[in-house]
């Protein structure tokens, strides 16, 4: 697949190093002047010396779109100095990870791919992206986060030889560094290691130099500029580290994960009923300050896969058209759910007949959580042959995934009862993926807006 790796530090670097080890094809971004520590096993490197080597993978420096596929064609990571990652505009990338480790989000939407992963803290799974990747060091490093966020920053480093904070090196003054030292060199703790906009700054520990920024880059006070490490293993300082690995490793887990469900899933939003309890149009009725149609095709368009809309309202029809969706005319509603259920299927299999699952939402409910519907997807592509739906305890509800070995039994529905006439056929079949009371109401009548 094609991946956008935002950042060319050394724990993207550690991220690419897995997914380059897997096959996938890299395109990694960087700002003008890298300000990467540990730069000896990163491709930021590449920036300001046109190529970097860590561990078997290249990452050469690309001018332009012409130079980086002709560098990912013979096989070497391209890297290109773009902070704002507008060559996904022409890469079109299946997966985008952020990891530039800010701290924070720079910018990231889970819309930008048809797959997002961020690491660390800033990101919230199923808000700006569909997983978030723990990168704190302890029992949790590497973890794949499908609901929340990351742990906060804590403004202290990890713990590396018995040593925190002690093991930094940060800038003392405005300016250029001039470093005293190299990577690889032992110091001893009081050392002179720098010099930055004038200012000496020592060494609070003794040990093996780490990382240090290059020479001429421009810092601020307080700035980390190098690390010094305790182990004094001098191999540590030109191989991925084991944060940087086991970041990767989450990392490489969920692009696996999405490359399963890439091509092989669709999913259908049922949007065609007539409103009569609620009194009029329910669909276009103001949620939390837009169309509550609005929720459910928000939600539905965080994930890599074709939407089809089925309505018989012909504005929101060019309305789901503008943002990507399919519309799929249903002008006899009265006819029941199971109507817009096979339409929706249809259409679906029509334009993909080899569709492995579909899932099925309802445009009323507004509290599903973006983050449940990816574990619907992530348990249905764990469990093949299954029917996978949201619920609390042994309660079922909306959305519900299908395998297509149910397909012929759902095309041949009718009234107003749908699908769970297969599900009661199928109990065995059947799992659920708990979610909050809150999310699986729906909107049936105007007293449920409040």
């Amino acid at each position: 697949m094609k991946i956008l790796i935002k950042g060319a530090g050394d724990l993207a670097t550690g991220i690419a190093s897995r997914l380059y080890g897997a096959g996938h094809r890299i395109l990694m971004t960087e700002i003008p002047e890298p300000l990467t520590v540990r730069r000896t096993v990163a491709l930021s490197r590449a920036v300001y010396e046109g190529s970097a080597r860590v561990e078997d993978m290249n990452g050469i420096l690309a001018e332009d779109r012409y130079g980086a596929e002709k560098i990912m064609d013979a096989g070497d990571v391209a890297v290109m100095v773009d902070p704002g990652a507008g060559c996904r505009e022409w890469f079109c990338p299946d997966v985008i990870v952020d990891a530039i480790i800010a701290k924070r989000n720079t910018g990231t939407r889970i819309t930008d791919a048809p797959f997002v992963i961020g690491t660390g803290p800033g990101f919230t799974a199923g808000i700006d992206c569909n997983c978030v990747v723990e990168t704190k060091r302890g029992h949790t490093l590497g973890n794949i986060i499908w609901k929340g966020s990351a742990i906060p920053n804590t403004g202290v480093p990890g713990n590396v030889g018995g040593y925190t904070i002690e093991r930094l090196i940060r800038a003392s003054g405005d300016g250029r560094i001039e470093p005293e030292v190299q990577i690889g060199d032992s110091v001893e703790m009081g050392q002179l290691v720098a010099v930055t906009g004038g200012n000496p700054v020592y060494a609070q520990m003794s040990g093996i130099v780490r990382g240090m920024l290059q020479e001429g880059a421009r810092v601020k006070t307080g700035l980390k500029i190098g690390d010094i490490d305790a182990r004094a293993e001098i191999s540590h300082c030109y191989t991925i580290s084991d944060k940087a690995r086991a970041i990767g490793g989450g990392v490489l887990e969920a692009v696996t994960g999405y490359e399963r469900m890439k091509g092989r899933y669709a999913s259908v939003i049922l949007a065609a009923g007539a409103g009569t309890r609620f009194g009029g149009d329910k669909l276009s009725a103001p949620v939390r300050n837009k169309p509550l149609y609005l929720h459910t095709v928000e939600r539905m368009r965080s994930f890599g896969f074709p939407v089809f809309f089925v309505t018989g309202n012909e504005e929101i029809a060019r309305e789901v058209r503008k943002r990507g969706l399919y519309p799929v005319r249903n002008t006899e509603p009265e006819k029941g759910i199971s109507r817009s259920l096979r339409l929706g299927l249809k259409k679906a299999l029509d334009d993909n007949p080899d569709l492995e699952g579909v899932l099925f939402s309802v445009c009323d409910q507004p509290c599903m959580e973006t983050s449940t519907v990816q574990r619907i997807f992530n348990t249905a592509t764990r469990h093949p042959g299954s029917i996978v739906c949201a619920g609390s305890g042994a309660r079922t509800g909306n959305p519900v995934f299908w395998d297509r070995r149910f397909f012929g039994e759902l095309m041949e529905l009718s009234g107003d009862e749908g699908g769970r006439q297969v599900i009661k056929r199928h109990r065995e079949k059947l799992r659920i993926v708990q979610a909050d009371p809150e999310e699986l109401k729906d909107i049936d009548r105007r007293e449920d807006l409040s």
